[in-house]
């Protein structure tokens, strides 16, 4: 009877380690974050979800370059993120903020040299094979790329989570982030950095997001919740909706923070062969046993809800600017 007694008193002990273990809370996970916020308005809630939930370890916002914005693009797209980091969010105090490249690499092979890619080398070089920085990639892949190149061991300190692509067909590389810069495409796929795709294809099914659906969702959230509303009623305005219709059913996607939901476990995915690019952006085939992790799914339910609780959490802690709708 005593020997039986203290074999449910060690069970049950361990029961509650276990238990304990599970409930633990996991350490925040180092991110630096690659970003043409201002080119759309996804980048935004990247943003914020990445600035206002514990999981994340911000260790800083990199701003990328795109085509479709002011010259010098990376500069423009570094004064957008001070607005909504320091302006939106009233973050005195916030990770560094580098300008990146505002242009593309000439070939897969020259780097473009920005504070961005210094900075991303530097920070890498606190982690190991076993424990890498995660980079968020949600623009053109210029200043990621560059680093890699400057340095190539960055690859072995690095993991590279990114939005791109279209879909996995040969001629589904094309993607407005990739052909903003082909060739960092290039070089990365080139180089044994791991790499996490979230194409379009998934994106456009698992993120898209009506007019009154965003409304409804973006109600009640204070003057963050006001400016994301603001600046996705405008966006849809202007590039969604079809000029002098009525009709509302055309959604917008928020491509990007598929690659928040990544980080935070909130997707399926599968590995497949990793391709090489081609110049005239279509996959082809490429090195022999090299792979890549796709995304194939996203908790959608659960994303926003967790945004959103992060959002009011934000919000009831600290004194954020009021926003005016413009």
């Amino acid at each position: 009877m005593r020997l039986a007694a203290l074999a449910l008193i060690f069970a049950a002990s361990a029961a509650n380690l276990s238990l304990e273990a599970q409930q633990a809370p996991k350490a925040p996970v180092p991110v630096i974050l690659s970003t043409d916020t201002g080119n759309e308005v996804d980048d935004q809630w990247v943003i914020l979800y990445l600035l206002t939930d514990p999981a994340f370890d911000v260790r800083g916002i990199l701003s990328a370059q795109a085509p479709t914005l002011p010259d010098p693009s990376a500069h423009w797209t570094l004064g957008v993120l001070r607005d909504e980091v320091e302006d939106h969010m009233g973050l005195t105090v916030h990770p560094p903020l580098l300008e990146g490249a505002s242009t593309p690499m000439q070939d897969a092979s020259t780097p473009q040299p920005s504070a961005a890619a210094r900075f991303l080398v530097e920070q890498s070089k606190g982690f190991s094979s076993s424990n890498r920085l995660t980079v968020l990639t949600i623009g053109a892949a210029t200043d990621t790329a560059s680093a890699l190149l400057v340095d190539p061991t960055l690859a072995d300190r690095i993991r590279i989570v990114a939005m791109g692509f279209t879909n996995l067909k040969p001629e589904g590389a094309a993607e407005f982030n990739v052909l903003n810069d082909p060739h960092a495409w290039q070089a990365i796929l080139k180089s044994h950095v791991p790499v996490v795709i979230g194409t379009g294809e998934v994106c456009r099914r698992d993120l898209s997001m009506g007019y009154a659906q965003a409304q409804q969702m973006l109600a009640n959230h204070g003057p963050l919740g006001a400016w994301l509303w603001d600046e996705y009623r405008v966006w849809y305005f202007s590039h969604v909706k079809p000029v002098r219709s009525t009709d509302f059913t055309h959604n917008h996607v928020i491509w990007d923070i598929i690659t928040a939901a990544y980080v935070r476990g909130l997707v399926t995915t599968r590995v497949v062969p990793r391709p090489s690019l081609t110049d005239d952006t279509r996959f082809a085939a490429g090195q022999n046993g090299a792979t890549w992790e796709t995304i194939t799914h996203v908790d959608t339910a659960t994303l926003w809800k967790d945004f959103f609780v992060d959002l009011d959490r934000f919000t009831a802690t600290h004194t954020l600017p009021p926003y005016q709708p413009r």
